[in-house]
């Protein structure tokens, strides 16, 4: 069953259907594979006009000995065709009608065909690899991509961030499935391994989000990420609180402790139903209220944050500093300054 992507009109195949493993094998292992496979070709052909020698005829002396029957299989399942041997009797020329020009075809589609489209194939990828690398400039590398890093990448699709400028990387094929279908590119493997990350162009990277299953994983990562790139902005979610420091220590620049920002919604929904409601509306986008950043309007300038209207501003960012809307610092807006508001979301307007 084919399904369709509202949002970039590719059909993809269903995820209902199961997706059996399978190991991808490097482009040199298939063309051996494929040349092995060609050379039991050679072999039947080669026994087979053996076999039947007497129904064949050499110009030259009128048999055919095991050295002619290789020469006539090589030249005839290549399509050469000197003409020098040929079969004479009936049953010879019905076996090389219907026996051997079907495996003179598959020789030729299996040796020649795929491999070229096997040499052509990673030449493309080749191509293609250095090309991006070479234009990734202050981009946002996702490092995993499960319910919270697909949640991270969705939420700056609705914030209009450029998706060419986006990478993401998991070890599972599935993630990166996932990935392709959200338009987003993706590399296969461990986020630890200092070469992987170093194609993801991690040191040319501006943000750098960590979302990944484990606490270990995510310090390692964290480590090896702020060797590559000092000054990206990294994001890491922490399932434990007892981590989060250990988080920091390693790098991170801010720490999400899913953990905590789960029990502490639970726990406002048990006080008040209705500002947990609330949190929880913040938190989703979409639909609602939502938290969104934007550069302060120039009619704005000189205004204390609360006399905007339309918007409830709870935060003012000023070279790069960030101070809640109470602090006198931020009493009347500058230009440059940025503000955190909570506002309608647009697909409710």
């Amino acid at each position: 069953m084919s399904a369709r992507d509202v949002r970039t009109g590719r059909e993809y195949v269903s995820d209902a259907l199961i997706r059996l493993p399978f190991r991808r094998s490097t482009p040199l292992v298939q063309l051996g594979q494929r040349a092995a496979l060609a050379g039991v070709l050679l072999v039947l052909i080669v026994a087979m006009v053996w076999l039947d020698r007497d129904g064949y005829t050499d110009n030259s002396d009128g048999t055919v000995n095991l050295v002619d029957a290789l020469y006539y299989s090589t030249v005839t399942i290549t399509t050469t065709g000197y003409g020098d041997i040929t079969p004479v009797a009936l049953h010879s020329r019905l076996i090389n009608a219907f026996i051997v020009t079907p495996m003179r075809i598959t020789f030729l589609v299996l040796l020649v065909g795929t491999t070229l489209e096997v040499l052509a194939n990673q030449g493309r990828r080749i191509y293609i690899d250095a090309r991006w690398r070479k234009r990734m400039r202050n981009h946002v590398v996702v490092i995993g991509y499960g319910t919270k890093g697909r949640a991270a990448v969705q939420t700056m699709i609705r914030n209009e961030v450029d998706l060419t400028k986006v990478v993401v990387i998991d070890g599972q094929q599935r993630a990166l499935d996932d990935a392709s279908r959200d338009g987003v590119a993706a590399l296969q493997g461990d986020a630890t391994r200092r070469e992987l990350l170093q194609r993801a162009e991690i040191s040319k990277a501006r943000e750098i989000i960590i979302t990944l299953d484990r606490d270990d994983s995510a310090i390692l990562t964290t480590l090896t990420v702020r060797r590559l790139n000092p000054s990206a902005h990294v994001v890491v979610a922490c399932r434990e609180h007892d981590n989060a420091s250990l988080l920091r220590q390693s790098g991170a620049d801010a720490v999400v402790t899913s953990s905590d920002a789960v029990g502490r919604l639970l726990g406002l929904s048990a006080v008040s139903p209705n500002l947990g409601t609330v949190i929880e509306d913040i938190l989703s986008s979409g639909e609602g209220l939502e938290v969104f950043e934007r550069l302060a309007a120039p009619d704005e300038v000189g205004r204390h944050p609360s006399e905007i209207e339309g918007e409830q501003v709870v935060a003012v960012v000023r070279n790069k500093t960030l101070r809640r809307f109470y602090d006198p610092a931020v009493a009347e807006l500058q230009t440059g300054d940025h503000v955190i508001v909570v506002r309608q979301a647009p697909e409710d307007q």
